[in-house]
């Protein structure tokens, strides 16, 4: 992640309304957890100029550190079309991952072809607490594929994500973080200084916050 970028993609996001911050009525997570933003990169898709930047910053991030990635993994669904734009720019093959093997069918859960000891990117469009990443993660190992990175556009930065891709030696890398969206957020008046506060104590303590 370069600064710049990160300011950049940081604006985008909060000029498509991808982000919303309200931490005076909190959203409610599937987690449980009330939550004063709510990301919806999904949004970055109808948006060509957005879509565009964030797929030349993937592009930039593997060629300077995973040059030798040979296949590029959406996370179903949100990482899908990240993914295969990313691909396409680097005439890469893809494959996508689901949460769990179809129902029906061959009850595959890894659509697409990957060879074993292949050299895998992932990419998902944020993440929060990195369970539902890794498992993605540790799916491609088990059936044969050698994963360099996990790559995506927004990260919250909670400890608990911090740890755990430390604890699976998982390098992580993201195009915008939780700090820099707030900062952004402040310059542009979108938010007091006491909403800064405020949502600083939220990424500390997540789980507890305003319960």
């Amino acid at each position: 992640m370069t600064k710049s970028a990160a300011k950049q993609i940081a604006g985008m996001l909060l000029d498509i309304q991808a982000v919303k911050l309200n931490p005076n009525q909190p959203f409610r997570w599937i987690s449980g957890w009330n939550s004063p933003i709510y990301c919806d990169n999904r949004l970055t898709l109808s948006y060509p100029k957005v879509r565009n930047f964030i797929r030349e910053q993937f592009v930039a991030l593997v060629q300077e550190k995973f040059a030798q990635a040979e296949v590029i993994a959406g996370v179903a669904t949100a990482g899908i079309p990240h993914g295969m734009l990313l691909a396409d720019q680097l005439n890469l093959p893809f494959i996508y991952v689901r949460s769990k093997p179809k129902e029906h069918g061959l009850n595959t859960i890894i659509e697409g072809k990957l060879e074993k000891n292949q050299k895998v990117i992932v990419i998902e469009d944020l993440i929060s607490t990195g369970k539902s990443s890794l498992e993605v993660v540790d799916t491609i190992k088990e059936h044969g594929g050698e994963v360099l990175a996990l790559m995506s556009i927004f990260n919250y930065d909670f400890e608990i994500s911090r740890k755990a891709f430390a604890e699976k030696g998982v390098s992580y890398n993201y195009l915008c973080d939780y700090q820099t969206l707030l900062v952004e957020a402040v310059n542009r008046e979108l938010i007091s200084e006491n909403d800064m506060a405020s949502l600083q104590e939220w990424r500390l303590s997540p789980e507890s916050w305003r319960k």
